[in-house]
């Protein structure tokens, strides 16, 4: 055989399979938030895929559905996704994560930001997922409310008394209240009165009630109405001179403290689970991630407003700052 003729017939072996879908048909990715469209974290998630190779409008089309903070449309835009048959579908937070699953059992679902999906019912277990859905989740056990815990306590010594703010219907928060509350506010000797919210008009009794009951704290539980709601939410914690805590940068402009998984880090790593289903890899083989990056935001104007001295031992392990 001639050198010319062996190059000719194994060229076709040297093409990897990104140029051959290249070439082809573009890849399809659905993508489903039950929040507010967030333009930053789109970018990122965007930037993470062209890292992969994967450029919209040359080889990768994506079809984006938010439901702008009404649960009640998110399992229509899930069933809107699933029909255009994509080859992979990407959900935010256990409300898209449980919407996706419940569309479909045969397309591969990546979920960002889930709690605990093993308790939702996503996955089998982290190290094997099983069936069609994978993804990263916020929960570092032992970490969620014993950590946020003991920040109020380097801040605020006496505190002994923390409210959690939650969404009834929010089933994970649920779970978490009945399985994690008792625990640790029994190991740590806090009292936790649950106070509860699932309409931004609700938000104004909830921070009442926490009052009423001589709260010295609050830790805000994240999830789609308090993420919509953050202006309203940091305003009421300021007009009751409650010191809180929240789980999400949106919360750091006018909130006290922020401490939590670093979400866009979250956003940026699924773009490498779906490009590795994109390139054939199964769901079931992809270990479910946790966080690995935590952010610990201090406003010190609302510190100051609060009439709060943040500890040295605080301030030179945050992130960020905000003066």
């Amino acid at each position: 055989m001639k050198r010319r003729d062996f190059i000719a017939g194994t060229a076709g072996l040297l093409v990897s399979p990104w140029c051959s879908w290249a070439q082809g048909t573009p890849r399809r990715i659905g993508a489903l938030n039950p929040g507010p469209d967030n333009v930053a974290l789109r970018k990122v998630f965007r930037d993470s895929l062209r890292d992969h190779g994967w450029v919209e409008g040359k080889n990768l089309i994506v079809d984006s559905r938010s439901a702008e903070g009404h649960a009640e449309r998110v399992p229509a835009l899930a069933a809107e996704l699933v029909a255009l048959k994509p080859d992979v579908l990407v959900g935010a937070g256990p409300q898209g994560a449980v919407a996706l699953k419940s569309a479909t059992v045969t397309i591969p679902i990546v979920f960002v930001a889930v709690f605990d999906p093993v308790a939702l019912g996503l996955v089998q277990s982290l190290s094997r997922p099983g069936g069609n859905v994978t993804g990263l989740a916020t929960y570092a056990p032992g970490d969620f409310l014993a950590k946020r815990i003991e920040i109020f306590r380097e801040l605020i010594p006496g505190a002994s008394k923390i409210a959690l703010l939650v969404n009834p219907g929010n089933q994970m928060q649920r779970l978490v209240i009945a399985n994690d509350v008792p625990s640790t506010a029994q190991s740590m000797g806090v009292a936790l009165p649950i106070v509860e919210a699932t309409t931004a008009e609700e938000l104004d009794t909830a921070f009442a009630s926490a009052v009423a009951q001589h709260a010295d704290a609050m830790i805000v539980f994240g999830d789609t109405l308090t993420i919509q709601e953050a202006p309203r939410v940091t305003a009421l914690a300021a007009h009751h001179h409650l010191p809180a805590i929240y789980l999400f940068r949106q919360f750091a402009p006018g909130g006290l403290i922020v401490y939590g998984p670093d979400y866009a880090d979250l956003v940026r790593r699924s773009g490498d689970y779906v490009d590795k289903i994109l390139r054939d890899t199964k769901p079931a083989d992809l270990p479910v991630e946790q966080p690995t990056k935590f952010e610990l935001i201090i406003n010190m104007k609302t510190a100051k407003a609060l009439g709060l001295t943040v500890p040295p031992s605080l301030l030179v392990r945050a992130d960020e700052v905000i003066e």
